[in-house]
């Protein structure tokens, strides 16, 4: 081999750089180790939040002093943090979020809230099949508007051609500018967006964010990697910062009609009341007349009102009057916004109090039975619900502290607003006036003088300092031009990603030591050069990956784990070829260097190596998250394993060989394995086209009928990953749960007999962030019974758990879903096309392209057969999604990586023996290739294995496809990829 000492060179200073760049992280690691330490012993009796922000402060305080000290060079924590390995959610918590700019609610911003009839047809139109449609909003809305509207036009005075517009929009110009014009001012507001979006979260402290635009679609992916307070995160990256000053009623001024409203609310549940007392009145009759209670007064008793959920703040005195009208519980605010904007009830409205309309305070506190009590307030709104005083008069924000040292919010207006807000504050003197966030209350203090500084502060009686930075941040970025809803999300707690982290490494170094130890017993003292070769090439993954800032997910570390099988499997490919030289008495270093040499094993490594590289671009083209993750460290895997297998192990095999060390590529143990084999694989055929039709068809069977278990990313819903203290029967929290969702969600035990997981559709379709909370509310309502005292702050996933809550949760919309599994489709089959091409470009022969083509649906209907029929009764989660996705994808690979060695053994063949059959060619080279493919699979089959047993649960599935695959790509590498090829080809062959 010429140019030794250049990649010798190369070599050494790769692996040099990749210890320097993994340096970092053991670094960073320590001291987050030191921070824990610290949160440990100074909130020892605190809670998880508390710890957290004991851990922060740690952080914080040591982000600038110098760790590390090279003498030409100092790095500071901050520096050691920002070169560490950045790793995933599913490996350090945090969340994953897909968030959709409102495409509609920019259309009606742009139209200045048109109340044209056609336009809002249009609109509503366009919501409807965007359920069911791959198309943007926008596409949908013109398709709609073009259906009704006649002669009305987009540049209609009345819809788009406004005064705000007149410079983009000409009167009674075509639909087609129109459409044009609009799409680029939608894009403006989501390219806005995504920049406040990333001020933002630039501000929040997370370590290696990311924020993305996705397409043209509208939609924006955020990761968090790391973020531990979800509530705070999806406060910040959802809220629109809609800042507005409000006058507000006193409770003296609206305790009349909160009475007036409260006895036509017993009205109205009445009827209610009485028809669920009707279903069981007999046994109550009976109960009833055996206690000798009056009927009549149990009726009062239990006679639900308004006042049942509400509880009105009733000012029998000046120095009771307060903005403060009334209270309720968080869990009965749903309840209380439906009474109270109900038509009779809005009837009651007396004319001083017209258009009033009740927020809701920003947060809640916990009351005296233990459950979370949050304050209601009423706003003087008017007809065009128009504030006093919006908030894009503020032209800065920020965090200070109140003379009695509270943390509060210090904004500064601008000129207009300056005059605005001492008009404002001079008119309600004595009175009270709200600061409204997105519809939330956060402050509403009393007047007593008027502001005429153009400064004033947000302020709340528990307003903690992280709550005012968040605010001041929102105020600083800037108001979001359309609401973003999150229609992904993906949240994993820290004690579950540690745990991931333990499993994961557990198998990994598991997988190694075994794959390790084989190499050694079956190839010897060059079983050990390959392993040299292994572990340096583990060390440049490592190294890459860290270099550049790559995220090392847990579907990555099985990434990592098979590019080791190929590893392996090439450095066999070699030895192999070598065997085969020194059992044709050709002598050592000819052997070697024919083992090498492309027309020896190097042609089929590479051939094999860029099949399933190809298949990574797949994967990482339509893949997101955790699916890109393995996708990357599938092809650095790749292509570090080429060069190590090649090059590293060339070199020490070389410079055993100078040193006259003799080297046999065997042991006591394995010598004589897998030679002189002479199978007849092709006269077998037909038994195996037998024996695969058989199962493929069961399969078929059951998927028709039984069907696949799809999981949440592919048909939309909520998923958790809910933890005990005690041991759980999922069928009975089915059962409880029914009450809180209406129908029973799915319940499954999820890996420990203390965890479930539990899924639901329960109100998927409805949107709102403030759905998201009910759904999560309604969950801990229903499961409280088991949760011992564990609160609803603790069950929220995020923070360490050491009790009962969530330790991981996911949210699909079914519109997103639907998008999920057609970029899996175009995976499946983008892959599926181009490695028919590749192959038909390699071997010149549409034959090896079907043969490979059909052995990969092969493979793939079997795993999917075996799925359906084993997901009902196997101990772990089965379900069809996107990592199922990138297994399959993964299967392919292999599959066609074992083929491909194959086909290439009988193409040589066929070129060194033109004369003789062809079928004893294709014999000939299977059972000569046929000691790799079993040594490989079996590699392979072990690495997987510790995985699967020692990994964590939530890649037992993704294992076990892969397993499966791995099994049956080896098998129809033999006996359906090429007898299909054989069966196809051109060649007449009639003693076959």
């Amino acid at each position: 081999m010429q140019n030794k000492g250049l990649i010798k060179v190369f070599a050494i200073l790769f692996g040099l750089v990749s210890l320097y760049q993994l340096s970092f992280t053991f670094l960073a690691n320590k001291v987050e180790d030191d921070a824990k330490v610290y949160s440990e012993t100074r909130g020892a009796n605190s809670n998880a939040r508390e710890k957290a922000s004991f851990e922060r402060k740690y952080l914080d305080s040591v982000a600038n002093k110098d760790i590390i000290d090279l003498g030409i060079t100092k790095f500071s924590y901050n520096d050691v943090k920002d070169k560490e390995m950045n790793l995933g959610l599913d490996l350090k918590g945090g969340i994953n979020a897909i968030l959709q700019v409102s495409v509609k609610e920019v259309l009606k911003s742009l139209s200045n809230d048109s109340k044209n009839e056609v336009f809002n047809q249009a609109l509503e139109a366009a919501d409807s099949r965007l359920k069911n449609s791959n198309a943007t909003y926008l596409d949908l809305f013109f398709e709609e508007f073009e259906k009704v509207a006649g002669d009305t036009k987009l540049s209609d005075p009345s819809i788009f051609g406004t005064k705000a517009l007149s410079e983009k929009i000409s009167f009674n110009e075509d639909n087609s500018t129109v459409k044009e014009t609009l799409q680029e001012e939608i894009n403006s507001s989501i390219i806005t967006t995504l920049e406040v979006l990333r001020s933002r979260i630039d501000k929040f402290g997370v370590a290696s964010p990311k924020i993305q635009r996705i397409g043209n679609s509208g939609r924006i992916q955020i990761e968090l990697p790391g973020a531990k307070d979800i509530d705070r995160v999806t406060k910040l990256i959802t809220s629109k910062a809609e800042l507005q000053f409000w006058e507000v009623y006193t409770n003296a001024e609206v305790q009349n009609y909160f009475f007036a409203a409260n006895a036509k609310v017993a009205e109205l549940l009445k009827d209610t009341t009485v028809l669920e007392k009707e279903k069981d009145s007999t046994k109550k009759d009976d109960i009833d007349d055996l206690l000798g209670e009056d009927k009549d007064s149990l009726d009062v008793a239990n006679q639900k009102n308004l006042f049942t959920y509400l509880f009105p703040n009733v000012a029998q005195s000046q120095q009771q009057m307060s903005s403060l009208v009334a209270q309720a519980r968080v869990l009965d605010t749903a309840t209380v916004n439906d009474l109270l904007n109900r038509k009779e009830v809005r009837a009651l409205i007396p004319s001083e109090l017209r258009n009033v309309k009740f927020l809701w305070d920003y947060k809640s506190n916990k009351g005296a039975d233990d459950n979370e009590i949050i304050g209601l307030y009423a706003i003087k709104g008017n007809r065009k619900n128009k504030a006093t005083i919006e908030g894009d008069v503020i032209l800065d924000a920020a965090q200070v502290f109140d003379q009695l040292n509270k943390p509060e919010v210090s904004m500064t207006m601008n000129s207009s607003g300056t005059k605005q807000w001492a008009k404002m504050t001079a008119d309600n003197i004595g009175k009270f006036v709200a600061v409204v966030l997105d519809d939330y209350v956060y402050t509403a203090p009393s007047v007593n003088q008027a502001i005429t500084g153009g400064r004033t502060s947000i302020s709340g009686g528990s307003m903690t300092i992280e709550e005012a930075e968040d605010i001041a941040t929102v105020l600083k970025a800037g108001k979001l031009p359309a609401a973003a809803r999150m229609i992904q999300a993906q949240v994993v707690g820290p004690s579950l990603g540690q745990e991931a982290i333990d499993a994961s490494f557990l198998s990994f170094g598991l997988a190694i030591v075994l794959v390790l130890l084989w190499m050694i017993l079956y190839y010897g003292k060059a079983g050990l050069y390959a392993d040299i070769a292994l572990i340096v090439n583990i060390l440049f993954i490592f190294g890459i990956l860290a270099s550049f800032g790559a995220v090392l997910t847990l579907p990555g570390i099985a990434g990592i784990i098979l590019t080791i099988g190929m590893s392996v499997d090439a450095n066999v490919i070699i030895f192999e070829r070598i065997k085969e030289g020194l059992f044709k008495k050709k002598g050592l270093k000819q052997s070697v260097d024919e083992g090498f040499s492309f027309k020896g094993a190097l042609s089929a490594i590479i051939d094999a190596n860029i099949t399933t590289f190809l298949t990574g671009i797949i994967l990482y083209v339509f893949g997101t998250g955790p699916i890109k993750g393995f996708a990357l460290t599938l092809m650095i895997g790749i292509l570090t394993s080429l060069f190590t297998a090649v090059f590293i192990t060339r070199i020490l095999i070389d410079g055993a060989t100078n040193k006259g060390i003799n080297l046999t590529f065997n042991t006591s143990i394995s010598k004589g394995w897998f030679q002189n084999i002479n199978v007849q694989f092709l006269k077998k055929r037909k038994i195996a086209y037998i024996i695969s039709g058989a199962i493929i068809i069961g399969g078929l069977v059951s998927i028709f009928s039984i069907g696949l278990k799809q999981g949440v990313d592919f048909k939309g819903g909520r998923s958790y990953v809910v933890r005990f203290d005690q041991d759980m029967n999922a069928t009975e929290v089915a059962g409880t749960l029914k009450d809180a969702f209406g129908t029973a969600p799915e319940v499954k035990t999820y890996g420990t007999p203390n965890q479930l997981k539990i899924t639901t559709v329960y109100k998927i379709d409805e949107e709102g962030q403030e759905v998201d909370d009910e759904v999560q509310s309604a969950l801990y309502t229903g499961l409280k019974s088991y949760l011992g005292d564990t609160t609803y702050e603790n069950f929220k996933p995020g923070f360490e758990k050491e009790g009962a809550g969530v330790m991981s949760s996911i949210k699909v919309e079914p519109t997103i879903a639907d998008d999920i599994k057609t970029s899996a489709l175009y995976a499946v089959f983008g892959s599926l096309l181009i490695v028919f091409l590749y192959i038909l470009l390699r071997f010149r022969k549409v034959s090896f392209s079907i043969g490979a083509v059909v052995a990969v649906f092969h493979d793939v209907l079997i795993v999917l057969g075996v799925f359906s029929i084993t997901y009902s009764f196997m101990p772990f989660d089965m379900e069809i999604g996107q990592s199922f996705i990138a297994a399959l994808l993964t299967v392919v690979g292999y599959s066609l990586n074992d083929t491909v060695v194959i086909f290439d053994r009988i193409r040589e063949f066929a070129g060194d023996y033109p004369n003789r059959k062809y079928s004893e060619n294709v014999d000939t080279a299977l059972s000569s290739t046929l000691g790799r493919t079993i040594n490989t699979s079996l590699t392979t089959l072990l690495v997987m294995l510790a995985i699967f047993l020692f990994g964590g649960d939530s890649i037992k599935g993704f294992m076990f496809a892969l397993i499966v695959g791995v099994a049956v790509g080896t098998y129809s590498s033999l006996f359906v990829a090429t007898p299909i090829m054989f069966d196809t080809t051109k060649k007449d062959e009639k003693n076959a």
